[in-house]
């Protein structure tokens, strides 16, 4: 039987991000990413059969990117012709209200979409426009939008409520709607398949430039640090995180409006904004310098975390695993080391040399020593896999 295969994009509003998957065995048998969409300084990185392959040229639209791309499959391999793709996979950030799992994008799935931009106008409008590309290009395919917050769906009614005026926010649809959920979902359904157990407390950690944690009683999610929008919860690369929303305010009454306080708190923000840079190995080396703010901004970072991990302990009743994962998670282990020597009152013990020397072929990695009381993985995300495997499920 020939194998089928998944085709997964993520649209950014000036990139394209797209990997060619096997979902049955997760194997990814090209990948590659279009960027600096809408100038004429475009550049397409195509992986496959072991080789990478650049080129440089002008991307006015998603459109020509899309087509150049699918050349480069024709020019450098796999065949799409003969790689039985059933189905075409798209990651859309919000799903709001509607949507509690993937859905097969026809034009109600569309509509409610758009419909939710205002909810996520940094990701919603871009992810349309990978979609309606596509889409036309592909028009004989079945295209499936996967939601980020789809598996906060049902959140615990107590979790998902802000304590806002109950009118208003009904009105206009406010509630938790959490982010990462193709991770967070994809870590731990592993964690239940290598424990093999339904019942595990415990928590997951996606630790990227965007990061959020999550609290989940077997494979259900039960609270989420991202709120409304991925702005909230904690430090990331460029975000606040957690700020009191009066700050809001006080700055308005200062002079900025609507649109620099978006881009304070959600580009200029997080460790950039606390020392300078938010590529977590730059902020090490400074740290080891002995740079202040450096070392500022990393204390900063593990207080939220270590905040986020007592509180979701607490709510769980206990803790069996920790999880790492995402690129600051499975990839840096002084992050690890640091977060787990706070964590040494609730019994958490690292194997300092499983830490440092991770299995990268591994898919769970158990980095907590023999006697430790709560077991620490580190996991490998493969939003893409988890993608494409919803796809296959769908059609």
């Amino acid at each position: 039987m020939t194998k089928q295969t998944v085709f997964v994009i993520n649209s950014g509003s000036s990139s394209l991000k797209y990997q060619l998957i096997e979902p049955v065995s997760g194997e990814v048998l090209a990948k590659g990413i279009a960027e600096r969409i809408g100038t004429d300084k475009g550049e397409i990185t195509h992986e496959a059969n072991g080789e990478k392959h650049h080129d440089a040229l002008p991307l006015p639209t998603h459109k020509e990117a899309f087509t150049r791309i699918v050349e480069m499959f024709k020019e450098n391999g796999p065949d799409l012709d003969s790689a039985n793709v059933v189905g075409c996979g798209h990651r859309v950030v919000q799903g709001g209200w509607y949507f509690r799992g993937s859905a097969v994008i026809n034009q109600d799935t569309h509509a409610k979409i758009v419909e939710l931009c205002d909810l996520a106008p940094l990701h919603n409008p871009a992810h349309l426009i990978g979609i309606d590309t596509a889409m036309e290009l592909w028009p004989d395919l079945p295209h499936v939008a996967a939601f980020d917050t789809a598996f906060f769906h049902d959140l615990p009614t107590e979790t998902q409520t802000y304590a806002l005026e109950k009118e208003t926010a009904a009105k206009y649809h406010i509630r938790r709607y959490g982010a990462h959920g193709t991770s967070h979902e994809y870590v731990s359904g592993l964690v239940c398949d290598h424990l093999g157990r339904d019942d595990v407390k415990q928590i997951t950690l996606h630790l990227g430039n965007g990061a959020s944690a999550c609290a989940e009683l077997g494979r259900k999610a039960i609270d989420t640090s991202m709120g409304l929008t991925p702005l909230e919860g904690l430090v990331m690369g460029t975000r606040t995180g957690d700020i009191d929303p009066a700050v809001v305010f006080h700055l308005l009454r200062k002079g900025m409006n609507v649109d620099e306080l978006d881009t304070l708190f959600n580009k200029k923000s997080g460790m950039l904004g606390l020392c300078g840079d938010n590529d977590m190995r730059d902020v090490w080396q400074r740290c080891q310098a002995g740079d202040p703010d450096a070392l500022h901004a990393l204390q900063v970072y593990l207080q939220r975390l270590l905040k986020y991990v007592g509180a979701y302990t607490a709510e769980l009743g206990g803790l069996d695993v920790l999880t790492f994962t995402a690129g600051i998670g499975e990839n840096d282990p002084g992050i690890r080391a640091k977060l787990c020597e706070k964590l040494a009152f609730m019994g958490v013990k690292l194997d300092p040399e499983r830490n440092e020397n991770r299995d990268r072929a591994a898919e769970v990695w158990q980095i907590s020593a023999p006697d430790s009381q709560v077991m620490v993985l580190v996991i490998p995300t493969n939003e893409e896999v988890a993608i494409a495997r919803q796809v296959l499920s769908l059609i």
